[in-house]
């Protein structure tokens, strides 16, 4: 069976040229049609004449070249241009005299280059024309082909609107695309930084620490071979983030969730971090984007811990509602934040755009009585 509705994706498949032929067709055998001879356009009002050999090769002139009107509209509207004046100078009057402006919609559309030069080129040849109308006797008169030379101008007017039109709308879609990309290239940058920050400051801290652990071989192995774990944790997270980057990629890129909070909690004390670690209630069974928010807020509460206040103790408390999720972080007084090196605060602000996104809350600063408190509110469900 034919599948019907196949049928217009397979007829834009088509070369141009072969999809513009039949408006040509149709007009040309239109122009033979017994009840339409002698009712087409008749500029100059010249008493009409019947059909002859050259009639076949006006027809041909006038319409034929409309199968590339869009590939050379310039070629197109010259060879109409020609076929219509001989139409009128010879007064066949035939449906085929449509085909001009058609062919001025095409070129004030498509045209690419030279279009200032077509319209004086253009006009000039109309001049001439109704010139050699006048000349035979025709009683338009300057109205009667000042009119009919508005209507051709009104036809490319329609055809340079056309051409504004779809530029608008392609500089529109490479617009939307840009802003698309943009927004793209923000959220992997963003989860670069929450992934490569917080796996090298750990292997930085225990590297540190194992500068001083030489006299004590057991404790020592054990750094190294968290060292270890984290950086071969740092490169299956980044391993999945760069699936995101595969156009192939069959299935989605993993994304951590706050059944692995544990897991992160723990990776934070093997670099020396002491952290009291509770979580009350269960993710709910839809929470959209909330579970990777929550866990990247604790990611980076913890990253900041290591940089800032390391040895320092650090409470996370994780609490899961019916609607929302809530994350709290602090950080005892050390006194080490505001001597520590500033970051590049890419971490917080990303954070709190994430959290904002899915219509949260999020804020981060020193507590009162001392140390420094990262919390977030994140509604779940949102599908964003």
């Amino acid at each position: 069976m034919i599948d019907l509705w196949g049928v217009p994706d397979s007829w834009r498949r088509w070369d141009v040229t072969v999809r513009d032929f039949p408006l040509g067709l149709l007009l040309a055998l239109a122009s033979v049609l017994p009840p339409l001879q002698n009712h087409g356009t008749q500029l100059g009002e010249l008493p009409g004449r019947p059909f002859d050999a050259l009639t076949v090769a006006v027809l041909a002139l006038e319409c034929l070249p409309l199968a590339v009107r869009r590939r050379w509209p310039a070629l197109c509207l010259a060879l109409v241009s020609v076929g219509f004046a001989i139409d009128q100078l010879r007064a066949y009057h035939t449906v085929a005299g449509s085909a001009l402006a058609i062919a001025l919609v095409s070129a004030g559309a498509h045209l690419e280059r030279r279009r200032r030069t077509t319209m004086v080129l253009a006009s000039a040849a109309y001049v001439a024309l109704a010139v050699a109308l006048d000349r035979q006797g025709s009683p338009e008169g300057v109205t009667g082909f000042g009119t009919f030379y508005l209507l051709l101008v009104l036809a490319w007017g329609i055809g340079a609107w056309l051409r504004q039109s779809r530029a608008a709308e392609a500089e529109r879609r490479r617009y939307v695309a840009l802003t698309a990309r943009a927004a793209e290239r923000a959220r992997i940058a963003s989860e670069l930084h929450d992934i490569v920050t917080h796996h090298v400051t750990a292997m930085v801290v225990q590297a540190e620490a194992a500068r001083y652990l030489a006299a004590a071989p057991e404790r020592l192995d054990t750094t190294l071979t968290a060292i270890t774990d984290t950086g071969r944790r740092a490169i299956t997270d980044l391993r999945h983030l760069l699936d995101l980057l595969n156009p192939d990629h069959s299935t989605d890129p993993r994304t951590p969730s706050v059944s692995e909070l544990r897991s992160l909690v723990e990776q934070t004390r093997q670099a020396g971090q002491p952290v009291d670690f509770t979580e009350e209630g269960s993710p709910a069974d839809t929470t959209g984007g909330a579970e990777v928010a929550a866990y990247r807020v604790v990611q980076e509460a913890l990253t900041n811990a290591l940089k800032y206040a390391h040895g320092v103790r650090t409470t996370v408390h994780v609490q899961h509602g019916e609607r929302e999720t809530t994350v709290e972080v602090t950080t005892e007084d050390s006194g080490s934040y505001a001597e520590a090196p500033g970051g590049s605060g890419r971490g917080l602000a990303g954070l709190r755009e994430r959290v904002v996104v899915l219509g949260g809350e999020f804020s981060a600063g020193p507590r009162v009585g001392g140390g420094f408190v990262v919390s977030a509110r994140i509604p779940t469900g949102n599908p964003s």
